[in-house]
């Protein structure tokens, strides 16, 4: 059984294919992070999903059917595209009475959503006052309303605090062990990591991954060091041609995976270059991310080569 199929899915605008042949399927009972760089597709591929984009060729089934052709599709699928999707005039409350009263549910159920993800105190402020972190909470509580099986989720931990991190990790580990189905866009590889069983990572629009989180951290990564020199654009690139992968990190920091600290010393020795920090760590989701997806961005920036002091 499947709750959602992506089979050859392709989106061209233009010439420009921004989904393309992408092709998985999601069982229920998971949670499964969707990753990928800035203009790689994930968006695309979720509005194809939810019937807001026309493919232009393959298919996006959500209980083996299009989302135009479910029947009382609130009931089914519940997702989160946009914060800002209510009226800003209107209350949190109304906005949920006004979904439940199109989708025939009841009433009362919209007071459940509130509360569960926290805003019955403030149900009756118009959503314009509302921080982001709130807009978000109110989003996921209109993707709750029907009571679904499956959540499509875009990135819904932007605004968020420490606390709403951890109430939208319980949340969605709960949803997948009552059986239910969410997947989750996301560009923080930390969250993801601690609420994710599932990985699937696309690049240019196609797939770079599907695949378990476990088995995706240990088939990309086991260890990585991370440097800092006195020229770390030009000691990365002396360690890429002797085959190393050196990927640049924030804070001038420079991350190899799979290499030891010797093999830094030794080439920055041969260099003439300072190396200011030197260490070896246990490497994460971020770090495999990196390591898959580079090159595949669409908007990259351009690595500092200044001298650190």
């Amino acid at each position: 059984m499947t709750a959602i199929e992506v089979h050859e899915l392709t989106k061209k605008y233009g010439r420009s294919r921004v989904v393309d042949g992408l092709t998985f399927s999601l069982a229920p009972g998971g949670v499964t992070g969707f990753l990928g760089p800035n203009g790689s597709g994930k968006s695309t591929t979720l509005r194809l999903l939810l019937g807001l984009a026309r493919p232009t060729s393959g298919t996006a089934l959500v209980d083996g059917r299009p989302y135009s052709a479910l029947t009382a599709p609130l009931r089914r699928v519940g997702a989160l595209l946009d914060a800002n999707a209510a009226h800003p005039r209107r209350s949190a409350r109304d906005h949920l009475r006004v979904l439940a009263a199109g989708n025939d549910i009841p009433a009362v159920r919209a007071e459940e959503v509130l509360d569960r993800v926290g805003l019955t105190s403030v149900a009756g402020h118009r959503v314009g006052t509302y921080s982001l972190g709130m807009r978000q909470r109110l989003g996921i509580a209109a993707a709750l309303l029907g009571d679904p099986e499956v959540l499509i989720l875009d990135e819904p931990a932007n605004g968020l605090d420490a606390e709403g991190m951890t109430w939208l990790r319980e949340l969605l580990r709960a949803h997948a062990a009552a059986g239910g189905t969410a997947l989750v866009s996301s560009h923080l590889m930390h969250e993801t990591a601690r609420y994710a069983d599932h990985l699937l990572v696309i690049g240019a629009g196609t797939l770079l991954a599907d695949q378990p989180l476990d088995a995706f951290l240990a088939d990309r990564t086991a260890h990585v060091v991370r440097f800092r020199s006195t020229d770390g654009a030009r000691l990365a690139e002396a360690l890429r041609t002797r085959g190393h992968r050196v990927l640049p990190g924030e804070e001038g920091v420079w991350n190899v995976p799979g290499a030891r600290p010797d093999d830094i010393g030794v080439v920055a020795a041969a260099e003439g270059l300072g190396v200011l920090e030197l260490r070896a760590e246990e490497a994460g989701l971020e770090d495999a991310y990196l390591a898959l997806t580079e090159g595949e961005g669409a908007h990259r920036g351009r690595p500092t080569s200044t001298a650190e002091s």
